[in-house]
């Protein structure tokens, strides 16, 4: 088996991502790996933008667009420097969390997707899907699977 080359791990600014970006980091800094943060995002519908534009004024701009997925991104690259990976690139991408990440594996050559066990043992992840499932199924390259949650 060759040395991971790309690591690609998606996050969502939660616990669970954060754990599963430093076991990403951690193996990319072992392998000298290139780490590709991912974050995808949904755009703010027309009546809620125009509603936080409201309500938050000059804040607005920190709940529309792909800026909650670009801060979460800045937070994972924060935690990937400080678990030792030092070529990493990040992407805030529209889109649904799995079509994203198999997108990106596509496109970006990566050789290993890590994503976190949440929603593996929830009753909606077994009747709706979650994203390590859906993955599982639609990568193009190895999946690892981190341990980001009780299983409960």
């Amino acid at each position: 088996m060759s040395a991971y080359r790309t690591i690609l791990v998606g996050t969502d600014g939660s616990d669970t991502s954060f754990r599963a970006v430093d076991r990403a980091a951690q193996l990319a800094a072992a392998t000298g790996a290139t780490l590709l943060l991912a974050s995808a995002y949904h755009p703010m519908p027309t009546r809620e933008r125009l509603s936080a534009s409201d309500r938050l004024g000059d804040l607005a701009y920190k709940v529309q667009g792909s800026t909650p997925a670009e801060d979460a991104l800045r937070a994972a690259r924060e935690r990937a420097v400080a678990a030792g990976a030092k070529d990493i690139d990040e992407l805030a991408v529209e889109g649904d969390a799995v079509d994203v990440i198999a997108r990106v594996a596509k496109e970006r050559a990566a050789d290993l997707v890590v994503v976190g066990n949440r929603g593996l043992n929830s009753l909606a992840g077994r009747l709706l899907g979650s994203v390590p499932a859906n993955l599982s199924h639609r990568s193009p390259c190895d999946i690892l699977i981190v341990h980001t949650t009780d299983g409960k």
